[in-house]
């Protein structure tokens, strides 16, 4: 039996069952790109909440340059720079090579919501642009006046009223002290915060000075959840509504099953080209359309615009 065996499976054949077992190697064209991971830096917010924070830190740019020209009357454009979460220790100890004022900021002094830093350069200029002084680079690490520091602190008050406004908590209040090259806030270095950088230019002016928003990423877990309804707010009409509604747009799979029939495996490695497939049906019978392996329809085979077709004749169970 064995010598039987030997001679019916030739080369050819052979190389048929491996082809067809799928032994040939696939080659690879496509490189696969892999988005590099830094464990070192926090990842509280995924791609799709920093999309809704920026979103709102857009709407608080906004309400601060309404507020800056009402306060000020000038015209003033607050923008958005970068939004990037940080462990604290990254953040306790800045470069040394920048003094920063900072004021903290929430509802109670003793846990503050967050707190905003503003470099040195960037509260002389803001100050001077709002006295309308001619600006100047001189002096950049000098101290502000009694006047001045008023004058950041309304500017503080400023900001903090735009994103309290925007956030939908009128608690949020500014810190009644500006504190220099300290942060007004204890850190053990391991909490998860969120910068928020912000420029701040007068019209006509070159320069836009700098300043962030520091604040715990908890704090802002209410914003990218805001837009997320509960599934208990929806009514029975209303799930039944949106599961239909996502099944009508699904893709399904519909096979026109003309006939079949059943070979050994010796017969259909002998099959070649010419050679006359006998099936299980008459010619007269109907098409068997498949749909997700289930025989829904039944039809006639047919052509249109050059292309087979099936006239359906049938409705089948879906049984």
């Amino acid at each position: 039996m064995s010598n039987s065996v030997n001679n019916n499976l030739s080369k050819p054949i052979v190389q048929k069952i491996l082809l067809a077992l799928g032994s040939k190697p696939i080659e690879v064209t496509k490189r696969i790109e892999a988005t590099e991971y830094d464990w070192r830096q926090p990842h509280y917010f995924s791609i799709n909440q920093l999309n809704k924070l920026d979103s709102f830190t857009q709407n608080v740019a906004h309400t601060c340059t309404e507020n800056f020209t009402q306060l000020f009357h000038g015209d003033f454009d607050v923008t958005i720079v970068s939004i990037t979460q940080h462990f604290a220790n990254e953040l306790i100890d800045p470069d040394n090579e920048q003094s920063y004022y900072y004021i903290a900021f929430g509802e109670i002094q003793e846990n503050p919501f967050g707190l905003i830093a503003i470099p040195v350069q960037s509260a002389i200029t803001w100050t001077t642009q709002v006295l309308g002084d001619t600006e100047s680079k001189e002096d950049s690490n000098r101290e502000l006046s009694q006047l001045e520091v008023s004058l950041l602190l309304d500017i503080v008050s400023a900001l903090v009223e735009a994103f309290s406004k925007t956030y939908d908590n009128n608690n949020l209040k500014p810190a009644k002290n500006i504190v220099k090259d300290q942060m007004p806030i204890e850190l053990q270095g391991t909490e998860e915060l969120c910068k928020i950088t912000f420029s701040v230019k007068k019209a006509n002016s070159e320069n836009s000075p700098e300043a962030y928003f520091l604040i715990f990423c908890e704090n802002l877990k209410p914003i990218v959840e805001k837009n997320v309804q509960n599934s208990e707010d929806f009514s029975a009409q209303e799930i039944s509504k949106t599961i239909l509604d996502h099944l009508q747009k699904m893709l399904l799979s519909v096979t026109a099953q003309l006939a079949s029939t059943v070979l050994t495996f010796e017969e259909v490695m002998s099959l070649g080209a010419g050679d006359i497939l006998l099936l299980d049906k008459k010619i007269h019978e109907p098409v068997e359309l498949i749909v997700e392996g289930r025989i829904l329809f039944r039809g006639q085979p047919a052509k249109s615009s050059g292309k087979y077709a099936v006239v359906i004749t049938e409705l089948c169970s879906a049984q």
